[in-house]
């Protein structure tokens, strides 16, 4: 089995800078490690701590044919209050609202945003799934029982 010590996400981007300073601002990640064309982030939460790393796209280190910025790509932030969140990064920091706040059937109240590299930011409150999908979560029959 393999025995991991960290793993994180790291965004290529023309904008290392910018989106360093996005996230440091919004989302109270802190600085590691910096230098123009790399820095490491690191967010302590109540119980865990997370990591992200932004890396311009045309360093070296990344093998040429897959040297560009990221795209595609899905951040999901688990957050207690979605309401609340939005309120302070769409109607007060004007980010950019990309899915208007609703709540899923599949158990998600929830908006996107992004950052300046154009990745989107999914922002979750976990909230009880509908009897369909109930179901479908691992352990949902265990959980039913007791």
């Amino acid at each position: 089995m393999l025995q991991v010590n960290s793993f994180y996400p790291v965004l290529m981007t023309d904008k290392v800078a910018e989106t360093a300073d996005f996230y440091k601002r919004y989302f109270g990640f802190e600085t590691t490690f910096e230098a123009d064309w790399y820095v490491s982030l690191s967010l302590k939460g109540a119980s865990a701590s997370y990591e992200l790393a932004i890396l311009d796209g045309s360093h070296p280190t990344v093998p040429r044919a897959f040297q560009g910025t990221v795209g595609g790509l899905l951040l999901n932030f688990e957050v207690d209050d979605a309401e609340q969140e939005y309120n302070r990064l769409i109607r007060d920091a004007g980010l950019p609202l990309h899915l208007e706040l609703r709540d899923e059937a599949f158990g998600q109240r929830h908006f996107i945003t992004s950052d300046p590299s154009g990745v989107l930011i999914d922002m979750i409150q976990v909230i009880p799934p509908s009897e369909e999908f109930l179901a479908q979560y691992a352990g949902a029959e265990a959980a039913e029982s007791q």
